[in-house]
């Protein structure tokens, strides 16, 4: 069984998001949780809200088709982050200049699947 959850638009650079989903990627359920909650960093929740609604819709799935599923087996198969669109705006700096600031943003894919 196979599941994917993805979160648009987050308001993170996704270089920031990859160094989170590294820790997690092939790692079983459980264990990705655990990571995440004890991390540090500031993508963790992003990251372990996108991994909740996977496991979620590999449940749901699940009990569409009338199979059972048990949480405990499920394994992160994939987890990525693309860039987001950029949000640019001005900041005035010396001499009646203007220096962009770059506001990133990312997509956020996670996909759970059974280990056989």
């Amino acid at each position: 069984m196979r599941a994917t959850a993805k979160a648009k638009n987050v308001r993170m650079s996704a270089r920031k998001m990859r160094l989170v989903i590294d820790q997690i990627r092939g790692r079983d359920v459980n264990e990705a949780y655990a990571v995440l909650q004890f991390s540090k960093k500031k993508a963790a929740r992003p990251v372990g809200k996108v991994l909740r609604s996977a496991v979620a819709n590999a449940a749901y799935r699940a009990d569409e088709e009338g199979e059972a599923v048990d949480v405990d087996e499920l394994y992160v198969r994939e987890a990525y982050v693309d860039e987001g669109r950029t949000l640019r705006r001005w900041r005035p700096r010396a001499y009646g200049r203007a220096t962009p600031v770059l506001k990133r943003s990312s997509h956020v894919t996670v996909v759970v699947e059974t280990r056989d």
